[in-house]
């Protein structure tokens, strides 16, 4: 678990947040390795395993004390004193380094639906751009409230969800209703309806519901895959619970393909700066042409200064084919994963710990995860990457686009370097799911 997050109070954001670590005074050092730590903790650490995972845990809140939403959070680790200096053993400094990866996996146990396999999530073309007047009068009537409740109702967390068919498919995050035993869906109306499950998919954090209703009106998605960075979008949600429910913000596209790693996982992003908060997890960020091109499901925060403006959305080519694998079969199926969490090395820490560790390019062994070939294989945590299938590598994004361009099943053969001695392992790939489902 990351030890990234900050309870500084008991507001609504405070169950997703942990203690932050306990910071020690130690000699003065050089800034060098404090700027690189900093810088690359945004951006490192990157998890082989998958392309895309979420967390599993959602919000808890008591009945009548309005309401809450487990909500993604990507909390920028806290500013290193001056004085500080790297430890002594390179392997606390990797421990402080990175965040280790969330293997628990998520448990879902309401009621489960038919497979509608007759559906399939299309994208369509741009068509008449719209006013924001226009586009909320087109699109919130295909936006819903999603309750997930546990232990019958004694506690519940709050989401947004989009209408996928007029007979009732209802798409939201998967860490909206996690460890959930039921849910329910409010429409724009106030009509509530009991909620089944589909399928659930907590890599991608998507998931599928179902209720019994007619005559829904549902969204159209359109092509992420178009959009530029400055494009207009808007967001429309239920924020902070049943009070702001069909909440319209406005913004522009920040980045493209915007990498965040979270607890250890990664997701390819689209950033924002469209205000989403608590309770938009699981709805929709529209073009101008009034279509769905992502799914909101995450902010930017800090334990140690104001961030506004950074938010983030599963981008809708994405969700569209895990919409239709979760439709057809009840779940996604054939994502690679070696099983391991890995993350490059800064040069700070090779010039603190000479030969120890790699002189020059590869990468660290974070976390290896139960159920995979990998540990079966005898890969530790504190193990070196110097080469894979041969050829020397540096950069987790070299790693990733190796492993993709395989199957399950297939093997890589990994050059390890472990306490000064050199040797090789072959793993087998095996599904993301499961070992992170």
């Amino acid at each position: 678990m990351s030890n990234w997050y900050v309870s500084e109070s008991d507001s609504w954001y405070a169950p997703l947040r942990q203690d932050a670590p306990v910071e020690t005074k130690k000699k003065k050092k050089s800034r060098v390795w404090l700027r690189a730590l900093i810088a690359a903790v945004i951006v490192l650490g990157l998890i082989i395993s998958s392309s895309l995972l979420f967390p599993n845990k959602s919000a808890e809140t008591k009945p009548g004390a309005g309401g809450s939403s487990p909500f993604g959070q990507y909390i920028l680790p806290p500013e290193k004193d001056d004085d500080d200096t790297l430890p002594d053993d390179f392997r606390d400094f990797f421990d402080s380094f990175y965040t280790g990866t969330d293997n628990e996996k998520t448990v879902i146990n309401i009621e489960r639906a038919a497979l509608p396999k007759s559906f399939s999530c299309t994208l369509a073309p741009a068509g008449e751009e719209l006013s924001l007047q226009e586009l909320y009068r087109r699109c919130a009537q295909s936006i819903v409230a999603i309750s997930g409740y546990k232990n019958g109702k004694t506690s519940y967390s709050w989401g947004t969800g989009i209408v996928l068919s007029e007979d009732g498919l209802i798409l939201t995050n998967t860490h909206v209703i996690a460890s959930c035993d039921r849910a329910t869906v409010t429409l724009g109306d106030d009509e509530v309806f009991e909620a089944k499950l589909v399928g659930a998919d907590s890599i991608s954090d998507i998931a599928v519901l179902k209720i019994e209703a007619k005559g829904l009106v549902p969204a159209v998605f359109g092509e992420s895959a178009t959009l530029e960075v400055g494009d207009r979008v808007a967001a429309i949600g239920n924020p902070l619970g049943e009070q702001f429910r069909l909440t319209l913000t406005d913004g522009i596209i920040s980045a493209i393909e915007r990498g965040i790693n979270y607890k250890g996982h990664s997701m390819t992003l689209l950033q924002t700066n469209t205000a989403i908060n608590e309770g938009n997890s699981g709805g929709p960020l529209l073009n101008m042409y009034g279509q769905v091109i992502g799914i909101t499901n995450m902010k930017m925060m800090s334990s140690y200064s104001s961030i506004e403006g950074i938010g983030f959305a599963i981008p809708s080519d994405t969700v569209a084919k895990i919409i239709n694998a979760i439709i057809t079969e009840g779940e996604v199926r054939g994502r690679t994963s070696i099983g391991i969490t890995v993350g490059e090395i800064p040069e700070a820490a090779r010039e603190r710990y000479g030969d120890k560790i790699p002189a020059s390019g590869g990468l660290y062994i974070v976390e290896v995860a139960e159920g995979s070939d990998a540990l079966e294989k005898g890969l530790k945590k504190g193990d070196f990457i110097l080469k894979v299938n041969g050829v020397e590598i540096s950069t987790t994004d070299e790693l990733k686009a190796m492993k993709e361009a395989l199957s399950v099943g297939d093997t890589m053969r990994f050059t390890i370097l472990r306490d000064g001695e050199i040797f090789e392992v072959e793993v087998m790939l095996v599904d993301t799911n499961d070992v992170y489902g």
